[in-house]
């Protein structure tokens, strides 16, 4: 079964590129129905036009912005929405509960919750001193990086990592982790 993605993003896209990847390389049975961004200027959105994708952009300080997000997105009937570097928090309606999925770069409970992204979670691995990380991928809710863990794949932490040589080996695990939680999720739907 081919499942149909939509993805979400507010950044460079690089997510939605090792999508792209993984599905024109037949590893992942799936397509890209939309990509619903919050940011006009996001890196992603090329990608998007790029690759011949539907894109909305939708504008996180409008009143109604969740609304915005779900009308972007139901025209299109995903099977599954993948949070892909989107940093706002969608409230979407309970016919999404079980069906939305995000990815984040650390070993959850750790380091998440509103705020915590990008090399702000990096930094603070390194400052408490742990010795490994990773990224976790879980089925979404309607807080912050919480809703049930799918999986997760751990890196160690060198005592000479910076935020950046830590985030370039924590992505390198996301690129395999979030295509995998797909397939098993899709597995499920089937």
């Amino acid at each position: 079964m081919t499942i149909k993605l939509a993805l979400l993003i507010s950044g460079s896209g690089r997510t939605l590129q090792n999508f792209i990847e993984e599905i024109a390389a037949r590893r992942l049975d799936a397509s890209i129905a939309v990509v619903v961004s919050s940011s006009r200027g996001a890196g992603g959105n090329e990608r998007a036009k790029t690759a011949g994708i539907p894109l909305e952009i939708v504008d996180p300080k409008a009143p109604g912005f969740s609304d915005a997000v779900t009308k972007a997105v139901d025209p299109h009937k995903p099977d599954l929405v993948l949070l892909a570097g989107f940093l706002h928090l969608w409230k979407f309606p309970a016919k999404y509960e079980g069906r939305v999925l995000n990815i984040h770069p650390a070993l959850l409970p750790k380091y998440g919750g509103k705020g915590m992204y990008g090399h702000r979670v990096h930094e603070a691995v390194l400052a408490a001193g742990d010795k490994e990380s990773g990224c976790t991928v879980h089925v979404a809710d309607l807080r912050y990086d919480r809703g049930p863990i799918i999986l997760q794949r751990r890196v160690p932490v060198h005592p000479d990592d910076t935020p950046a040589t830590l985030a370039a080996r924590v992505f390198a695990e996301e690129m395999i982790a979030y295509p995998e939680a797909v397939r098993l999720v899709a597995a499920k739907l089937g």
